[in-house]
C-alpha cells in the first residue's frame, strides 16, 4: 500500500518515517516534503504544493490508498471535503470541523456551548473598544488574532503598552480575542478520532516562547517532551471526562462527522483542573516528533483503525521511556529570517543509520528536518524552525542529554535554540 502526507515540516517527516516502518506500506510519498524526507527509506517527495488541492487529489487518486493532511492551512481551506466528496479516504476534518482552529472566535463559542472549560473572554471588530476594555480592567490579557497565524497569532501582555500594541497589529486583519490570563502549566493533550471515538495518544508539553524561561515572543513551538508528568492519571481522566468527552458530544450534537487528529492546548492549574487554551485539528509540531519516537504500534494500522471507525477497544502500544525535542531555529525567527546556509554536522557518528544518501538517525536519536531544502547535494536552510534533534531516554532527564548531544553535532549561521527544553519537567508543581 502506498500513502500520501501533505505538507512539509518536521511533523510531516516524523508522519513519513513512521508510515514507513509499517510491513503494509510500500511508498510514502510526501508533498511537497523537505530534504530530510527525501533521505528516507520508501519515502519519496512529489513536488505539489499544500494549496494545489485538485493535483493533490488526483495523485491521490492515481497513486495512493490513503492520505494524511498534516498542516492546518488545507485543512482550513476544505481539502477533506474535496478528498471526501471523491470517496478518498482522507485523515483530517473537514472544513467545517477545522473551523475549530480555524476560527478562534467559532472554538470558543464551541466552549460555551458544551459546558467545556476554558478562560473567559470578549470578541472586538475594532481597536477602540478593545484598548478601552484594556485601560478600564488592568491585569494580565492574552490577546489572539481570530484566524490561522501559525502557531504566533497570540500574545501575553503583562502591561497595557504592550496590549494595545498587540490590538493594533492584529484588528486590521479581522477580529479580536481578548482572554483572561490562565496560570498553571501548558501541556498538549492529542487524540486520534474515528468519527465516533476518540482515542488519546501519548501526553506531551511545547514550549511555545523563543527563548529560555518562556521568555520572548510567541512561536511554532521550539521543543517538545513526552510523556507530560503534569498529566497524571487522576488529570488523564478529568480531560476524558470534562474536555474530550464533551467536545465529542458536541461533534454528534451538531452533525460534525470528525475523522482526524484533534489536538487541545490546555492550562492545568496546582489543582489539576484543565482548561482549554485552544483546539487544533492535526498533530501538533513539534510534539509529534518525541510522540512518534514512542509509538509502537503501526502508525498505518492507527490510521486505517480510524478510517474505518473501528478505535475503540483499539490496542494501542508505547515504548514506556520518554522522548524529548530540541528544535534548531534560523537567526532572528520568528522574524525575518535568511534561507540557504548549508548546514553542517548531519552526518556525524551520533546519527548512526544509514540511508542511501548519508546517517540521518539511530533508534534512540532522530533528527528531523523542518525547514530544509537540497542545494548542490547540501542540505540548506529554508524557513524558521529547521530541525527538530528528537531523542529517547529512560526519563526527561537522560532524553533531554541526547537531545542536546545532538544539537551539539549540528551548525550553520546563526543557528539558535533554546537551552532547556524539559526543564520544566524537573520541577515540583
Amino acid at each position: 500500500m502506498n500513502v500520501l502526507v501533505i505538507g512539509s515540516g518536521g511533523r510531516e517527516h516524523a508522519i513519513a518515517w513512521k508510515l514507513a516502518q509499517s510491513s503494509l506500506v510500500e511508498t510514502v510519498y510526501v508533498a511537497p516534503g523537505n530534504a530530510g524526507t527525501s533521505l528516507e527509506p520508501g519515502v519519496v517527495n512529489v513536488h505539489y504544493e499544500t494549496n494545489e488541492h485538485d493535483q493533490l487529489l488526483q495523485f491521490a487518486k492515481d497513486n495512493v490508498q490513503f492520505t494524511i493532511v498534516g498542516p492546518e492551512d488545507p485543512l482550513v481551506e476544505g481539502i477533506v471535503d474535496l478528498f471526501d466528496e471523491a470517496r478518498l479516504p482522507c485523515i483530517g476534518p473537514t472544513r467545517i470541523a477545522a473551523q475549530l482552529e480555524g476560527s478562534k472566535i467559532f472554538a470558543k463559542e464551541f466552549l460555551d456551548r458544551y459546558l467545556i472549560p476554558t478562560a473567559s473572554y470578549n470578541v472586538y471588530e475594532e481597536a477602540e473598544p478593545a484598548i478601552e476594555w484594556v485601560k478600564n480592567n488592568p491585569a494580565t490579557w492574552v490577546i489572539k488574532a481570530d484566524g490561522l497565524a501559525a502557531g504566533k497569532g497570540v500574545t501575553v501582555a503583562s502591561t497595557e503598552e504592550e496590549a494595545i500594541d498587540a490590538i493594533n497589529k492584529w484588528i486590521p486583519k479581522g477580529k479580536i480575542i481578548i482572554e483572561e490570563c490562565l496560570i498553571g502549566q501548558e501541556a498538549s493533550f492529542i487524540c486520534l478520532v474515528d468519527g465516533k471515538y476518540a482515542l488519546p495518544l501519548a501526553t506531551s508539553q511545547d514550549h511555545k516562547a523563543r527563548d529560555a524561561n518562556d521568555q520572548g515572543p510567541n512561536t511554532g513551538g521550539m521543543g517538545a517532551y513526552s510523556p507530560a508528568p503534569i498529566i497524571t492519571e487522576p488529570v488523564h481522566r478529568r480531560i476524558m471526562r470534562e474536555i474530550v468527552h464533551r467536545t465529542m458530544h458536541g461533534f454528534k450534537q451538531e452533525g460534525i462527522v470528525y475523522k482526524g487528529f484533534l489536538y487541545v492546548g490546555l492550562m492545568i492549574d496546582d489543582k489539576g483542573s484543565p482548561r482549554v487554551l485552544e483546539y487544533n485539528c492535526r498533530l501538533g509540531d513539534p510534539e509529534t516528533q518525541p510522540i512518534l519516537m514512542r509509538l509502537e504500534s503501526a502508525l498505518a494500522d492507527l490510521c486505517l483503525a480510524a478510517l474505518a471507525g473501528k478505535l475503540k477497544g483499539y490496542p494501542i502500544r508505547w515504548d514506556k521511556r520518554s522522548a524529548l525535542g530540541v528544535v534548531m531555529a534560523s537567526k532572528d525567527y520568528p522574524g525575518e529570517y535568511k534561507k540557504g546556509d548549508p548546514i553542517s554536522g548531519l552526518n556525524n557518528m551520533v546519527f548512526r543509520t544509514v540511508s542511501r544518501k548519508g546517517l540521518i538517525g539511530s533508534k534512540d536519536i532522530k533528527v528531523f528536518h523542518a525547514g530544509t531544502v537540497e542545494i548542490n547535494d547540501k542540505v540548506c536552510t529554508d524557513g524558521g524552525r529547521v530541525l527538530c534533534v528528537t531523542a529517547l531516554g529512560e526519563a526527561i532527564g537522560p532524553a533531554q542529554n541526547t537531545a542536546y548531544e545532538g544539537v551539539k553535532q549540528i551548525w550553520w549561521p546563526g543557528v539558535f535554540y533554546r537551552p532547556d527544553i524539559g526543564n520544566k519537567a524537573f520541577k515540583l508543581y
